[in-house]
């Protein structure tokens, strides 16, 4: 009975408990642009996750189909994706941003995003964008670096 009114109260607090997505969830033929300021951060497992704000007037950047991506042990098609890029049809000013998990992003060098930081991320909404403005980053951007997160770096 104590151990059924400890989870009962985890699941009431707020930030306690949090929907994992796993990939299923996500449209990977639609990749998604977002760029902005880092408004909250959280690293800490099962992956890190941020807040990200978008200005007011987002935009695709010019260069964003030039860009160079790492290679990374998971067989993704870094440039098409970059290509296919575009911006959500959902107006959000907020996004929350799942990464990769820490082990992952300690093995990319990725330094702990903070508030404040400017990031660009391509990845992957729910299909058809329903519910949350949630997205699953597979490329993360932070001044002239950029991540693979969905595997490990080669």
């Amino acid at each position: 009975m104590q151990r059924r009114h400890f989870v009962l109260a985890a699941l009431t607090l707020p930030g306690a408990a949090r929907a994992h997505h796993g990939w299923s969830s996500f449209d990977q033929q639609r990749p998604i642009w977002l760029q902005g300021l880092v408004v909250s951060v959280r690293w800490q497992n099962p992956h890190a996750e941020f807040v990200l704000e978008r200005p007011v007037t987002p935009n695709l950047p010019v260069d964003l189909r030039q860009r160079r991506l790492p290679a990374q042990s998971a067989p993704v098609d870094g440039a098409a994706l970059l290509v296919q890029a575009q911006l959500p049809r959902r107006q959000d000013r907020r996004w929350e941003v799942e990464l990769a998990p820490l082990s992952r992003m300690n093995a990319w060098g990725v330094t702990p995003l903070k508030v404040g930081d400017e990031v660009g991320v391509l990845g992957f909404t729910f299909v058809e964008e329903k519910g949350e403005a949630l997205l699953r980053a597979e490329y993360l951007f932070v001044g002239q670096q950029a991540y693979g997160l969905r595997s490990s770096p080669m």
